[in-house]
């Protein structure tokens, strides 16, 4: 049985709708579950900040809401810092070829781990504890899946995973990755374990592939995960090869639908995004991604509505909640007004919520009764909350300030900035030595 505790003197946001209620007060949680919020006058805090029962937490008045959800991260790309690099780099496909494709064959199993442990690590301290991961190990295929999983399991976070099937090095290897997100599947998945099927991009994908894909995902009524249009190369060598573009292959072989995550959308036209809200099937975007690799970015303003809109890293890193400022940012550069960018960053957070619900039904609104999964914002807002201003504090004031706590399930992840039940000095020098033997194969 979980233990009980109480977290005092927190601003709660709760969510009823579509609507955030923030409210001053107590957080109650038993058997790993919210079993009580409690109001509290904060005047009545303010005489006593450092008054709390025996075993609560205080939060001396900061801000609990509900994690960051990344839906989009690659967690083998977490040792491609400092790599032995050569080759051109001038163009996004470049980029591909002489950076990601060989690094996504060079990958073993102690590698992947190690990756996988980073990711954890940099996931926990940026308050994201669930991850739609988009995994590629092109050398190291089977069981691949099971290894990122196992890691996760050990810190606390959910996921849901999958293989990214390409046929660039061959026939056979597309196969062995389909081959792995259907294993993956099938295997005894518990609850906070989920699959998708996941697939590189279409300008390297083969009509064969796409048809087995179509044959896996009817069978198993699965979502896929694939780049969308990221760069103009992916429309331009999709209709050189097949006279069809991306998201016109993906409805042919009837890969979209409601539970599927296309990433980028960069370079979508009005058609495509016709037949993706045809489809239900949701939007991705990774904002850092797209300005790191000089793809163009997503033009906000012309995405209807209609489509689901989500967040991810691509693997650049773990901080979800910069990658929403930034999303926020670049609306405004792009001449949206505040209350349309606003409104952008609300789509943002109520669709993640709805989608990560197709997944995990019991992802929380921090309501009573829900699952106790939350984080603690090391941020004090200067002024009172809101339900009429919450939108302010939280993009002016809780994406600048760093996640103190993280609790997943009614436990803690980390407490006051410390991880807990985890030797992390230890564990960053296991993930050096598998970036020394990387840098070395790579040599």
């Amino acid at each position: 049985m979980k233990r009980s505790m109480t977290i005092e003197n927190a601003w709660i946001c709760t969510i009823v709708g579509s609507d955030i209620l923030p409210l001053f007060g107590d957080l109650s949680i038993s058997d790993g579950c919210i079993s009580k919020i409690r109001p509290k006058n904060f005047q009545t805090f303010l005489k006593n900040p450092n008054r709390v029962n025996k075993n609560s937490y205080n939060a001396f008045g900061k801000v609990v809401t509900i994690p960051m959800v990344n839906f989009h991260d690659h967690i083998y790309s977490r040792l491609a810092k400092g790599l032995p690099l050569k080759g051109k780099f001038d163009n996004f496909h470049n980029v591909l070829k002489n950076l990601w494709w060989k690094l996504d064959r060079a990958l073993d199993t102690d590698m992947i781990k190690a990756s996988a442990q980073m990711a954890a690590l940099e996931s926990i301290r940026n308050g994201v504890t669930y991850i739609f991961d988009h995994h590629s190990s092109q050398d190291q295929i089977d069981g691949s899946l099971r290894i990122i999983q196992n890691v996760l399991y050990e810190f606390g976070i959910r996921g849901v995973l999958c293989f990214e099937c390409t046929d660039r090095n061959g026939l056979d290897k597309a196969m062995e990755g389909l081959e792995e997100n259907k294993n993956f599947h099938t295997s005894q998945l518990d609850g906070d374990y989920r699959a998708m099927l996941g697939l590189h991009a279409s300008f390297t994908l083969s009509d064969d592939v796409l048809a087995e894909a179509h044959k896996i995902q009817k069978k198993f009524d699965l979502g896929i995960h694939i780049h969308a249009a990221e760069d103009e190369i992916d429309n331009k060598l999709s209709i050189e090869y097949t006279g069809k573009s991306p998201i016109k292959r993906l409805a042919k072989y009837k890969l979209l639908n409601s539970k599927s995550i296309l990433v980028h959308g960069v370079h979508l036209k009005e058609k495509d995004f016709v037949m993706i809200s045809n489809h239900e099937s949701a939007l991705a975007f990774c904002p850092d991604s797209n300005l790191n690799n000089s793809v163009g970015l997503p033009q906000f303003g012309r995405i209807p509505k209609s489509i689901p809109f989500l967040l991810g890293t691509d693997g650049m890193h773990s901080n979800v909640a910069r990658s929403l400022k930034q999303i926020y940012l670049l609306s405004r550069h792009q001449g949206n007004s505040f209350d349309v960018s606003t409104a952008l960053v609300k789509k943002i957070y109520f669709d993640q919520l709805a989608f990560a619900k197709k997944y995990f039904l019991d992802y929380p609104t921090l309501n009573e009764g829900d699952r106790a999964d939350l984080i603690i914002w090391n941020y004090t807002p200067p002024t009172p909350m809101t339900e009429e201003n919450f939108w302010g504090h939280y993009i002016y004031g809780m994406l600048e300030y760093p996640v103190e706590t993280v609790m997943q399930n009614g436990e803690y992840l980390m407490k006051d900035f410390q991880l807990l039940d985890k030797d992390e000095s230890k564990i960053k020098n296991e993930i050096y030595v598998q970036g020394e033997r990387l840098v070395n194969k790579l040599k």
